[in-house]
């Protein structure tokens, strides 16, 4: 069976989960993977309130609708993160507090051990209901971010040594090794997205996080083709390097080699969609990455978890784009072989 397809509803919190979720079913969506901002998954209420993840599945039961992850990229970020007035936007008041960079550093460390925990409690809770729905890949995940203390030195001047950039990911291994050993308390899988800003942006920091943990078993990947596509990385190869690593997907699109030549590929501090710009986000199937080769490497990996649409696309109209999207990857994607193309010219198979 295809893997089923799901929306990414970080972009959609302005809507109330309640209202967002039968506009999810009329595109045409499997499911979704609930962000951890707006009113669509509350971890202090998931872990506090009594009803409350048993009421989010009354909600997606009425809508013919599964949840196969959660994601808290907003206050991953912030456990690594240089904290600065940008992060009191994105943070709630309880991870913000006084604005201390490391009390706040500190408390979305601690709100990320509780995500994996309310991660826990929400798909128990579910069981039972998701039993008679594709299966996906078996995993509870948590996607997100981890955030960086060494984002600022990408550019290697004033020089920078490899020293300097080691005390970055021994940072990022500090911080996080205790919340992946929360994590395996609670059997649940961290997943990080590969993305600009974060410890890892390309398959070599990928590489490099993966060892500052020691390779915890608990650590992983939430594979995003587009964050990779328009920094000229492979992001096929990303799939086969990490094959073992990729507990969740985003169907996410991008182009590049836009633009008039006056922005290149850090952004010259242009807005997204700006005309100017050498790359923006695109709908899902109009930007430039190739996603047949994504569907062959994750059957080829043997993925079975869903393909999670992150729509972003600021020249379209979100419902439009949307439903559009979903129709793309499930048009686009199919369950592999179970048979050897060519065994029936064998006699023994006639």
């Amino acid at each position: 069976m295809p893997r089923p397809v799901t929306l990414f509803t970080g972009q959609w919190a302005d809507l109330p989960i309640a209202e967002l979720l039968p506009k999810v079913r009329d595109m045409g969506y499997d499911g979704v993977e609930l962000a951890c901002w707006g009113d669509h998954f509350d971890v202090q209420k998931a872990l506090n309130e009594d009803g409350y993840v048993e009421g989010l599945w009354e909600l997606l039961k009425k809508n013919e609708l599964a949840c196969y992850a959660v994601s808290n990229h907003l206050a991953g970020q912030a456990v690594c993160d240089n904290i600065d007035e940008r992060h009191k936007a994105i943070l709630p008041p309880h991870i913000w507090g006084d604005g201390d960079p490391e009390g706040v550093r500190q408390r979305a460390a601690q709100e990320m051990i509780d995500t994996g925990k309310a991660c826990r409690k929400f798909i128990d809770a579910g069981a039972d209901y998701m039993a008679e729905l594709p299966a996906g890949s078996g995993r509870a995940v948590v996607n997100g971010f981890t955030g960086s203390s060494i984002w600022h030195a990408l550019y290697a001047f004033p020089p920078t040594s490899q020293d300097y950039l080691q005390k970055g990911f021994d940072d990022f291994a500090a911080r996080w090794t205790p919340i992946l050993d929360a994590y395996e308390e609670v059997n649940v899988d961290f997943a990080l997205e590969v993305h600009p800003t974060e410890i890892a942006f390309d398959l070599a920091s990928a590489a490099r996080a993966l060892e500052a943990v020691k390779g915890h078993r608990r650590f992983g990947f939430n594979y995003d083709p587009s964050h990779l596509g328009y920094q000229g990385v492979d992001y096929v190869r990303f799939i086969r390097e990490f094959s073992d690593r990729i507990y969740h997907a985003h169907m996410k699109d991008a182009w590049w080699g836009h633009g008039d030549g006056t922005v290149g590929v850090f952004g010259g501090h242009t807005d997204f969609m700006d005309a100017r710009r050498y790359w923006d986000f695109r709908s899902v199937g109009r930007g430039d990455i190739d996603f047949e080769e994504i569907i062959v490497a994750l059957n080829d990996i043997g993925y079975q978890g869903p393909l999670s649409v992150e729509w972003e696309d600021g020249r379209m109209d979100r419902f439009h784009g949307a439903t559009e999207s979903c129709e793309f990857t499930r048009a686009l994607d199919f369950p592999p072989s179970n048979v050897i193309f060519d065994s029936a010219f064998d006699k023994e198979n006639q």
